[in-house]
């Protein structure tokens, strides 16, 4: 068998995997902590052109733990004013959702080095369905396009894990009251880890 010559690359490459190795041998002994950020892939059965997909962030994804919501539009989101703003949830969310912990703001996304927040509240009125499927807003004035905005939500997440998919429909100013679709953002909650 012949000789095996390794060079200066291949040695800084065997350094590398043996540290990936040693961190791999680590890694289970070291906690974990989930973030409130949507996974960078996304999975649906039905893939259809139209599901558009909305960015969000939540600071707690485990379930029954109080939690703060940002559900974001960007202005690539939307080509219209907002005159009325309706988030639909599903059934199954058994959170109670009070209208004085729901806001609508003009929002600053956040980073590795900042914090998604709400920057200035758009003054407007909330009202949520008896039921809990839905979260209207009314803007006093229509909500100009160009900024991110996003509604906020204070709740305590539900009880059952899952994913949960909140659509976004908006009504633009004008002679005909319809509401058009955004988006949507799909929320996972998980189970507690503790």
């Amino acid at each position: 068998m012949a000789g095996f010559r390794m060079g200066a690359a291949g040695t800084a490459l065997a350094a590398a995997l043996g540290l990936a190795g040693a961190a791999a041998a680590l890694a289970p002994m070291l906690p974990a902590k989930s973030q409130g950020t949507p996974g960078l892939v996304e999975f649906r059965w039905d893939a259809s052109k139209d599901y558009r997909k909305l960015y969000y962030f939540i600071t707690d994804t485990k379930r029954l733990k109080r939690s703060e919501y940002y559900l974001i539009l960007k202005p690539k989101d939307r080509k219209t004013a907002i005159l009325k703003l309706t988030v639909g949830i599903p059934k199954s969310f058994d959170s109670k959702i009070d209208p004085k912990f729901v806001k609508l703001c003009y929002m600053k996304e956040g980073g590795m080095l900042s914090r998604t927040r709400c920057e200035a509240d758009i003054p407007a009125t909330v009202e949520v369905a008896a039921d809990g499927t839905a979260i209207e807003i009314f803007p006093d004035t229509p909500v100009p396009v160009g900024k991110t905005i996003g509604v906020y939500i204070n709740l305590f997440n539900p009880f059952n894990i899952g994913m949960y998919q909140f659509n976004a429909l908006a009504q633009a100013p004008g002679d005909v009251p319809v509401s058009g679709y955004l988006g949507s953002w799909v929320i996972q909650i998980d189970p507690q880890s503790d």
